[in-house]
């Protein structure tokens, strides 16, 4: 993959509003924000009630997203844009499960709703119903791209093992954000000998990505070892979709997995080591 075949401009997405076969879908952290405007024809996906299993602690299944982009008119060859508030932080998640069962053609907004709502760009309130469709997924789920609790313990002093949680959480000064405290792990800090790379270093002031040298040299920095296989986590795996959605489709690194167990899971755990403070740390 590269920027140009993960990502869509906010040129090309208002030009293409309307486009047969092209589905906007709008997926925020806070769900909402939807409601108070959206780009015209974008359906919403709900990333607490329709990504999420709701028995489980777990994301849907290859059944139940089928259901879902049935429900919300979503074929099979039909081009999905992708965006949302907060840097795209949870389109970049629902990215990752699109790729996970095999879509064909999905794509990022660079920039998400802040570029848009920056640019000016039109929004509207129109509840937007589409067609269902029957949508079927390619595959169960593709392992390549998704991460363990066994693979996490694996790769310590192995792999690259990316932190992109805050700072403060990586060192165990916190153990969730500040104003995301459900879902707290029972241990504080991080999987040793993980690097810190926070999340949102990867975005401009307006959302958009940053350049392919810039998002290089921020990872080179950190001690990423281009040449070895890599897991990024969080705390439940989303803000790590988009670190993922970095490493492997805007620079092409061919091994990469999100593991979406994250901290919440992997700092529950009796018996696996955790490292705390500001350093990788060692097993």
């Amino acid at each position: 993959m590269s920027r140009e075949s993960a990502l869509v401009t906010a040129d090309w997405a208002e030009q293409n509003v309307g486009t047969d076969n092209v589905v906007f879908v709008e997926v925020d952290e806070d769900t909402s924000a939807y409601d108070g405007g959206h780009i015209p024809g974008a359906v919403k996906i709900n990333w607490k009630t329709e990504l999420q299993d709701q028995v489980r602690r777990d994301f849907v299944n290859k059944e139940q997203f089928e259901a879902l982009l049935s429900s919300k008119g979503i074929g099979n060859d039909d081009t999905v844009i992708l965006y949302g508030g907060n840097n795209n932080w949870f389109a970049a998640y629902a990215y990752w499960y699109f790729k996970l069962y095999g879509h064909g053609d999905v794509k990022l907004l660079d920039g998400g709703r802040k570029k848009w709502e920056l640019d000016a760009r039109p929004l509207n309130k129109d509840d937007v119903t589409r067609p269902a469709t029957t949508y079927v997924a390619a595959h169960d789920q593709d392992l390549s791209i998704r991460a363990f609790r066994d693979d996490a313990v694996k790769a310590i002093g192995v792999a690259n093992l990316v932190d992109v949680r805050s700072p403060d959480e990586y060192a165990g000064r916190l153990l969730a954000p500040a104003h995301l405290p459900q879902e707290q792990a029972q241990r504080p800090g991080h999987i040793p000998t993980a690097v810190s790379v926070p999340w949102s270093k990867a975005a401009n002031e307006d959302g958009t990505f940053k350049s392919d040298d810039e998002l290089r040299s921020i990872y080179a920095a950190a001690g990423l070892d281009d040449s070895k296989a890599t897991i990024a986590y969080c705390r439940i795996g989303e803000r790590s979709s988009h670190s993922w959605f970095v490493l492997k489709e805007i620079l092409g690194h061919s091994d990469v997995r999100n593991y979406d167990g994250s901290w919440t899971e992997y700092g529950s755990l009796v018996g696996v080591p955790v490292a705390v403070g500001d350093e990788p740390g060692q097993a």
